[in-house]
């Protein structure tokens, strides 16, 4: 089984991210789009205003990952774990905690500073469903 990423594709940081990990490693992610048409977080266990407040996860065993731990289980499933590991010790996991909840209130925004494009009607978007297998 994967893990199951439940990202949002209406930001471009979010959306090219989760394209990479999916691009390094196929088999690793599930990664569904919170904001396509259809979405319900009901589904998975989820209330809609969470999924959309921070990114969530789901390990294979059902284990669930919020904020910062999906980031970290994310990194460790495509390989690259010792990247993000050392955010989950003191003192860097309370300020890498607080750094994602700031990034991820105001992801679309610093998207838009950094010069991703964002469009109301979606036109300007690559497609937002990462590469599968």
């Amino acid at each position: 089984m994967k893990y199951t990423l439940l990202y949002d594709g209406d930001c471009p940081l979010c959306r090219r991210e989760v394209e990479w990990f999916c691009r390094r490693d196929p088999e690793a992610i599930e990664a569904i789009d919170i904001a396509l048409p259809g979405f319900d977080a009901s589904e998975y266990g989820f209330v809609y205003e969470d999924v959309h407040r921070e990114l969530h996860g789901i390990k294979p065993d059902g284990t669930v990952t919020v904020g910062m731990e999906s980031v970290r289980e994310a990194y460790r499933v495509i390989g690259l774990g010792f990247m993000m590991n050392f955010t989950a010790y003191w003192p860097f996991r309370p300020i890498a905690d607080w750094g994602y909840r700031r990034f991820a209130a105001n992801r679309i925004r610093i998207g838009s500073w950094l010069g991703r494009p964002v469009c109301d009607d979606g036109a300007c978007k690559p497609p937002s469903n990462p590469p599968m297998p």
